[in-house]
């Protein structure tokens, strides 16, 4: 009830946002002209296509009121428009059919680090990104120290953004956006990569940010994070409103428009807790392991006297806050890194998925992007072909796979880059949060595969901050803190520490 009165106070009060039958269209059959889309085509020796030439509706219809004062939320599954719609808000699209009003300025931070520079400090694209965002040289310089603060990042500010895992990346962004006094301010699956202490003082954030500006616009995959953060929910699917209202009402009837599991999926989904057996070979020794990063003041250690052993079968959750060394983790297992002292012995193949739409080519279609990433994973060309629609098929992306990746949401790059690196079907499986902008569905059915996987790889490690993800599907977690293992074993245990050391630092914060 308080929310309908809110609500209804609302209309009476100043319209920020009015959209009426917005649509957006788009052509399927573009234009490829780089060297790349050449490349794969006369690798695919298939010729274009001459079908699909009509349009397609991203957004169709689209009808909604903003009002002052509120946080409004949009929720939906991956390619249901929720970017388009944010784009056409910020003025980066322009609708085909229908009437937009905007009563503001926009800030838009769409997804986490889109438009850093990672040669650049954090500090340095502070003021890249502020005034990217149109904002003047002297107030970005009147809240640099509080963005600093804010961020969490340290030292780390005054460093290049090419160290930064993508939770820190999401720090900064939200920390610039939040702290430049925006009128209406866009966050479009910016927090996703979040950890949980950030993602707490992120919510405090939005309550104060309303406050003062006209509205703040939500684009979350997280339903708890919605409840308990907008004042109402703007529920998209297939570029068309399916529902506007109570945050409550509008993720129960979404949640209910889930396809229903067979019951065999819940009993996949415990798998981690009843089936899997644990072998006693080793298939990742870890001994002494540190690695560290020559920056401009001092030498930072990412990652200091690591030592743990992975046994064959296991599914390893790596938890930690962000810039605890987890991504580091992660490259030197892929060797993209060498320890600069210790050992990392892998007894297998590894293949990795870091981030997601990592390797992607933006011009290219997702189709042509399936064959590059394939390849570029080391897949041979006639794997990738006989794979080809089961990896279409299983990312659920339909006829939007032959649109550009640039087209795609963050959502969408996460379900086709996971699809990708699953059919490699890799020794050992390494996920460094690569899911964490997936919407529900798609997350359930990557963790059945990863739960599948394991009969075949001989261990999943997984870099989550979902700690019910970690709790339910691994069968051993390592949570890590500036670079070192705080705790290593059962899942349970390694989530109750963190959650503990969470609850400290915050109650410590707030004595300050």
């Amino acid at each position: 009830m308080s929310i309908e009165i809110k609500n209804q106070k609302n209309q009476s009060d100043e319209v920020v946002i009015h959209a009426k039958s917005l649509g957006v269209t788009f052509n399927p059959d573009f234009q490829k002209d780089d060297y790349k889309s050449h490349a794969i085509q006369f690798l695919k020796r298939k010729k274009k296509s001459s079908a699909n030439k009509r349009k397609v509706w991203s957004l169709k219809d689209v009808d909604f009121t903003g009002y002052k004062g509120e946080v409004l939320g949009i929720i939906g599954s991956n390619g249901a428009g929720k970017t388009t719609l944010c784009k056409v808000l910020s003025g980066i699209l322009e609708p085909d059919q229908g009437q937009l009003s905007v009563d503001g300025k926009v800030s838009a931070l769409f997804s986490f680090g889109m438009g850093f520079r990672k040669e650049l400090s954090g500090r340095e694209n502070v003021y890249l990104n502020g005034m990217m965002l149109g904002i003047g040289k002297k107030q970005i310089q009147h809240f640099i120290d509080d963005i600093h603060e804010f961020s969490g990042l340290g030292s780390f500010m005054d460093q290049p953004m090419k160290y930064y895992s993508s939770g820190m990346k999401a720090r900064l962004g939200f920390s610039v956006a939040a702290h430049l006094e925006p009128e209406i301010l866009i966050l479009d699956e910016a927090l996703n990569t979040g950890d949980s202490e950030f993602s707490n003082k992120a919510s405090e954030k939005i309550k104060e940010l309303v406050s003062k500006a006209k509205m703040v616009i939500l684009v979350t995959h997280s339903m708890p994070f919605a409840e308990k953060n907008c004042d109402r929910l703007i529920w998209l699917e297939n570029g068309q409103v399916q529902e506007i209202g109570e945050p409550k009402t509008v993720v129960q009837h979404y949640k209910e428009s889930m396809p229903s599991k067979p019951k065999k999926t819940k009993k996949t989904f415990e798998l981690s807790e009843t089936n899997i057996e644990i072998g006693e070979q080793d298939v990742i020794t870890a001994k002494n392991v540190s690695v560290s990063y020559k920056l401009r003041k001092r030498e930072f250690w990412a990652l200091k006297d690591v030592s743990f052993n992975i046994k064959e079968g296991e599914i390893v959750g790596i938890i930690g806050h962000n810039g605890a060394g987890k991504s580091t983790l992660c490259k030197v297992l892929t060797k993209i890194l060498e320890p600069e002292q210790g050992s990392m012995e892998i007894d297998g193949d590894t293949s990795a998925l870091l981030g997601y739409g990592t390797g992607f080519n933006a011009q290219l279609s997702g189709a042509d992007n399936i064959y590059l990433n394939g390849m570029l994973l080391g897949m041979p060309l006639e794997k990738v072909e006989n794979n080809f629609q089961h990896i279409v098929d299983f990312s659920e992306l339909g006829k939007k796979i032959n649109r550009p990746v640039k087209e795609y949401s963050s959502g969408m790059k996460a379900r086709l880059g996971f699809s990708i690196a699953a059919t490699l079907q890799p020794d050992i499986f390494i996920i460094d949060e690569a899911l964490s902008t997936g919407d529900m569905a798609f997350r359930q059915k990557a963790t059945e595969k990863i739960q599948e996987m394991i009969h075949s790889a001989k261990a999943v490690l997984v870099v989550s901050h979902s700690m019910n993800f970690v709790e339910t599907v691994c069968t051993r977690a390592i949570w890590f803190e500036q670079g070192q293992v705080m705790y290593d074993g059962k899942p349970s245990e390694a989530v109750s520490k963190y959650n503990e050391s969470v609850k400290s630092k915050k109650q410590k914060t707030g004595n300050k």
